[in-house]
């Protein structure tokens, strides 16, 4: 589990985050949050160095895209989407588990 505060977290621009030795990219976008698996499929590329569009995120290595929303990988050369994480949003509060809730 991770504990954050909304208005840390600059709209448009990803932050890497540590959840029991998994990296987690999060991801504001507007009023919404949104985490999913830091490491692009395709390549062992940090994803919180890429650039975000709307509700996707594009791997800075090869130019594959994934769904925040989701973790679908949306663009070749990807083609395995990303675990995406639960985020709980109260006031200025964020918290990011995993959604089987063991993290």
């Amino acid at each position: 589990m991770a504990d954050l505060l909304f208005d840390q977290l600059k709209s448009g621009e990803p932050k890497k985050i540590e959840i029991d030795g998994t990296s987690v990219c999060v991801v504001r976008v507007g009023e919404e949050v949104f985490a999913i698996d830091d490491t692009c499929s395709h390549a062992d590329a940090s994803l919180s160095d890429g650039e975000v569009s709307d509700f996707k995120i594009e791997c800075w290595l090869h130019g594959a895209e994934f769904d925040l929303r989701s973790g679908a990988a949306l663009t070749p050369p990807a083609t395995q989407g990303l675990e995406t994480f639960t985020v709980n949003k109260s006031g200025n509060s964020v918290t990011i588990t995993k959604k089987n809730g063991d993290k």
